[in-house]
């Protein structure tokens, strides 16, 4: 495995095919586990393999996912992701107004799978070893920043978390660690 992070600034096209469900988790789950076969992805996600095989293909016709040359036998397929984060920016998409529907729905989709995983966590927590409890945190700050400090806060912030991926120690207590950074500005709450 390559210690440079490959990533993906989602192209118009790109996030059409990954505002879908289904896709969004098979690349998801390919990401977290890495490569896998149509059938295990079907298990591992609930699905049948042939929309699980269906749906790989149409990543793979946007770029987001490959077939891995030389893996498996027989007609046994193993897909893997192309990168390993991607990024976008809804004003990017403005001629397009499907793109930035799917944009919209991404984000959403994205936020959604934060509130689960977290969710996730804190059922889990009482079972968790006390160093893991002690480690993992939310927290949130209020900052008052201009549109640039927002922007330089959030490119300092990728550049320490670029820098303690780059030094991963696996070791037997090592684990995958989901980090999330959000840097929103504040809006009226709706009603």
């Amino acid at each position: 495995m390559s210690d440079e992070i490959k990533q993906v600034v989602l192209s118009g096209r790109q996030i059409r095919v990954l505002a879908h469900p289904l896709r969004a988790r098979l690349l998801g789950q390919l990401r977290l586990d890495g490569p896998a076969t149509a059938t295990k992805l079907a298990e591992a996600l609930g699905t049948n393999t042939g929309a699980t095989s269906y749906h790989l293909r149409q990543l793979a016709d946007a770029g987001l996912v490959f077939e891995e040359a030389g893996a498996g036998h027989g007609r046994e397929r193993w897909w893997r992701a192309a990168h390993d984060v991607s990024s976008w920016q809804r004003d990017a998409f403005a001629g397009d107004p499907d793109a930035t529907a799917a944009a919209d729905w991404l984000a959403s989709h994205q936020a959604s799978v934060f509130a689960d995983r977290y969710a996730a966590w804190q059922r889990a927590v009482p079972a968790e070893p006390p160093e893991w409890r002690a480690a993992a945190m939310f927290s949130d700050y209020i900052l008052t920043l201009d549109a640039a400090g927002l922007d330089a806060l959030l490119a300092e912030l990728d550049a320490v978390v670029e820098r303690h991926r780059a030094a991963q120690r696996p070791g037997p207590d090592a684990r995958q660690v989901l980090l999330y950074v959000a840097g929103l500005p504040r809006t009226e709450e709706p009603g």
